[in-house]
């Protein structure tokens, strides 16, 4: 047992005596995990006292016994600095940068430049070095991943990583997506871009409503315009949306033109369009800009989609729907107890986003099954032309979408079904997950391939049901025929 100071043993023998102890622990830990097996079999029992081994870390760090190293942490542009009394040996063995400053430095005392966000958290980051374990806040994880980064320790900085990832839907006063999304982009960090990228896309509607759309840049605004997967209400939703950022961060005339001339007004009734002609300064400012999107919006509201498609390129984005969640464009589907046995759901769509098409509807049916084979395993029609599902106990989850009826004025017009799943993160109703699959398509092949539904836990279920938003999402064909 290693004793005190306290009992006349110095302070270098304890602190050295303890370092080679976490030494030769962190050396054999792997080996000790691959005999585990085996030990345990003989019938051997394994004692932890790790816990206690990082109380001790902690305290040392804390009263600074034995300490060799003064790290003296100074604000950048301040006289502000914080001192910290450390071990160069424990340093040493986790950063590699620490070890180079440690051995070209002149006394005892270590001059460290920081950022004021990064001078502030360097107590835990150091913490962190001796115990292993940290605790921080949403606003924290920048400034940490800084210090892991340029310090090399790399485990930190995976694990910091991975919290932002796990942590986007966490609330926050003045929101930190934003943040952690250009911040991702200046590191270069691309998985992390993405999920931010994905988190803003598909609860769009909830970020327009925060203080954080305010915040967003230029690049990130006109990237997210460009996207066909937004999970938002509808599109006039979005323009008003831009137009309050625009208003808020007052961007040159060129970014202006870009974020409206990327509105897909074809996807806005005439009856907003003309109140929006009207009504809204931005539009009325930037008019001349935008005249010939409005024309063609016109246009595709008043004349039958399949006319159009003779003379306009119809597959262009201002034709293109988003994910609406509007009603007009698909329907909500709350699904209890999901595991118990197998649901229909049945709900209309507008045919198209034409104004031609406004008054023609499409009735779809959905069919889930918690435990459904493929359709390749599927016994067949009933005489009755329903179909039947093969249940097994190895099957999985499945949705089938289908329209209930035909009709002629399909023509030219395809159907993209897109399955919304819902799911609480961090006490907040966020998307979980979003499947696609083409009208040619019954079914999304990897719907809930992943998801353990038997658990009132599950990452998929809210208060024990399956919480879906379906959306069908008409496209316009353009039709082979000479232009005139």
């Amino acid at each position: 047992m290693v004793r005190s100071c306290e009992q006349g043993i110095p302070d270098w023998v304890y602190v050295g005596t303890l370092l080679l102890f976490i030494h030769f622990h962190s050396v054999t830990v792997r080996a000790a995990a691959l005999k585990q097996d085996t030990a345990l079999d003989s019938g051997a029992t394994v004692l932890n006292h790790s816990m206690s081994l990082v109380q001790r870390m902690e305290t040392l760090l804390a009263m600074g016994n034995g300490s060799d190293v003064t790290l003296r942490v100074q604000t950048i542009n301040t006289d502000e600095v914080k001192v910290i009394q450390a071990h160069s040996l424990v340093l040493t063995l986790q950063s590699d940068v620490f070890e180079e400053l440690l051995l070209t430095r002149n006394n005892s005392a270590v001059l460290l430049r920081e950022t004021p966000d990064c001078a502030a958290v360097f107590d835990k980051f150091v913490r962190y070095l001796y115990c292993g374990d940290i605790s921080l806040r949403l606003d924290q994880a920048i400034s940490l991943h800084k210090l892991a980064s340029k310090y090399h320790v790399w485990g930190l900085q995976q694990g910091l990583t991975q919290y932002m990832t796990q942590h986007l839907s966490s609330d926050s006063p003045t929101g930190h997506v934003v943040g952690w999304y250009s911040y991702a982009l200046q590191i270069g960090d691309m998985a992390l871009r993405d999920s931010c990228l994905q988190y803003l896309s598909w609860n769009l509607s909830s970020v327009l409503q925060s203080g954080e759309w305010g915040s967003i840049s230029e690049d990130l605004l006109l990237s997210l315009l460009q996207r066909s997967d937004l999970i938002l209400q509808s599109e006039l939703e979005l323009y008003e949306a831009v137009e309050a950022w625009i208003s808020q961060n007052q961007p040159v005339s060129a970014t202006v033109e870009s974020a409206l001339r990327a509105v897909r007004y074809g996807m806005i009734p005439p009856q907003h369009l003309f109140r929006l002609q009207k009504h809204s300064p931005l539009m009325l400012k930037y008019y001349e800009s935008i005249r010939d999107l409005l024309y063609l919006a016109f246009q595709f509201h008043s004349a039958s989609p399949i006319q159009l498609a003779k003379y306009f390129d119809v597959n262009c984005s201002i034709f293109t729907p988003r994910n609406y969640l509007s009603s007009s464009w698909g329907s909500p589907w709350v699904i209890n107890n999901p595991t118990r046995d197998d649901r229909s759901f049945s709900f209309q769509t507008q045919l198209g986003p034409s104004g031609h098409d406004s008054s023609k509807r499409v009735t779809w049916n959905a069919l889930f099954s918690p435990r459904w084979l493929p359709l390749s395993s599927r016994s067949t029609y009933t005489e009755l032309g329903a179909m039947q599902p093969t249940r097994t106990e190895g099957g999985r989850p499945r949705i089938i979408i289908t329209p209930a009826t035909s009709s002629p004025d399909f023509a030219g017009v395809s159907f993209q079904k897109t399955v919304i799943v819902m799911a609480r993160q961090q006490g907040k109703v966020v998307v979980r997950h979003v499947y696609n699959f083409h009208q040619s398509t019954e079914e999304a092949g990897d719907f809930l391939i992943d998801a353990d539904l038997q658990r009132r836990s599950s990452d998929y279920l809210i208060d024990s049901s399956l919480y879906l938003h379906i959306v069908i999402k008409p496209l316009y064909h353009t039709l082979l025929v000479a232009r005139k």
